[in-house]
């Protein structure tokens, strides 16, 4: 998988996710093999970027693997402007937003929206193109909804403008995450266009991860939300999709993960915010591996420093009856 200059070691990305790909979570999914991390949306407002929110998104310390930056936003100049800060901040790929099908940003016509309007679609990417030497990468869905299935289209023009690889999620922004992912689309637009095709949308098994690459002819697959909870599932796909035999993780080796993880979030964020991130990634872990009780939950939830809620994460896997996915 080649984009622009860059030559990955594999077809296995992480997808950008709101909230979720921060800098812990991107360096854990890298360390179990993802060929490529994305950054969660940066929005592109001059006004925000020297925000400390901001700054955390796109903050890449420790990081070894290829620095890929997705920005959000529906000006041409203020997408060039915030393209180029990104660079000097490190960034390697550029990658746009117009996929995310999120009501707060669908409101003021960012993200998937942008597919409604083909022509400011090409000022933004020919803007952003334009201003840095970096690969820029696109992200969008089918369409804006079933009946308005542009993805061709706007996979052309994103050709024309220089994009180097294009992201499908294969539902329309109407359909949210409902429903099941189409691959037709995406098959349709990797017929028509010579800039390398990822797929995206409810792959998270080997099989389907073949089934899909198979079906589309797609140059790589994008993994999202099978990874929440489950970030050796790059190792998983890549060991399979190889033909190689290697065992599951055994439960010792899933609990130092988790521990590792929760510390490096209590590392970057400091321990108040460390402890509320990191909630929802124990959520999902346990989601993996066997349902908790709901008063033991809820005791890890009410958790407010690092020291406490590690030791009742590493004590509740006495509650659970080992399920790995």
């Amino acid at each position: 998988m080649q984009i622009g200059p860059y030559q990955l070691p594999n077809n296995l990305i992480l997808a950008p996710m709101a909230g979720i790909t921060d800098n812990p979570f991107r360096r854990l999914c890298s360390q179990f093999g993802a060929g490529l991390t994305v950054s969660e949306m940066v929005i592109s407002n001059s006004e925000l970027q020297q925000h400390p929110r901001t700054l955390k998104k796109t903050d890449y310390s420790g990081e070894s693997s290829l620095r890929s930056v997705q920005i959000l936003g529906t000006d041409p100049q203020q997408m060039a402007a915030a393209a180029r800060l990104n660079r000097d901040r490190g960034a390697q790929i550029i990658d746009i937003n117009m996929g995310c099908p999120a009501k707060k940003v669908c409101s003021v016509a960012a993200g998937s929206a942008l597919l409604k309007d083909e022509g400011l679609v090409e000022r933004i990417l020919s803007a952003v193109v334009n201003v840095v030497e970096v690969p820029v990468t696109l992200k969008i869905r089918t369409g804006w909804d079933l009946a308005n299935r542009n993805a061709l289209k706007i996979a052309k023009i994103a050709e024309a403008c220089g994009i180097q690889a294009l992201t499908i999620h294969g539902r329309s922004r109407a359909c949210k995450f409902n429903g099941q992912a189409e691959y037709d689309t995406i098959r349709q637009v990797k017929r028509h266009v010579n800039i390398p095709i990822i797929a995206n949308g409810d792959i998270d098994n080997a099989e389907k991860a073949r089934q899909v690459l198979d079906y589309t002819g797609a140059d790589a697959i994008m993994i999202g939300r099978a990874a929440q909870g489950r970030p050796w599932i790059f190792r998983e796909l890549h060991s399979q999709l190889s033909g190689q035999e290697i065992p599951p993780l055994s439960l010792s080796e899933i609990k130092t993960v988790i521990n590792q993880h929760l510390e490096n979030l209590y590392c970057f964020y400091g321990a108040t915010s460390g402890v509320r991130i990191a909630r929802k990634h124990i959520g999902w872990y346990f989601d993996q591996l066997g349902s908790l009780p709901s008063e033991q939950k809820t005791i890890i939830n009410q958790a407010q420093q690092p020291a406490q809620q590690l030791a009742l994460v590493n004590a509740s896997f006495t509650f659970i009856t080992p399920r790995v996915a």
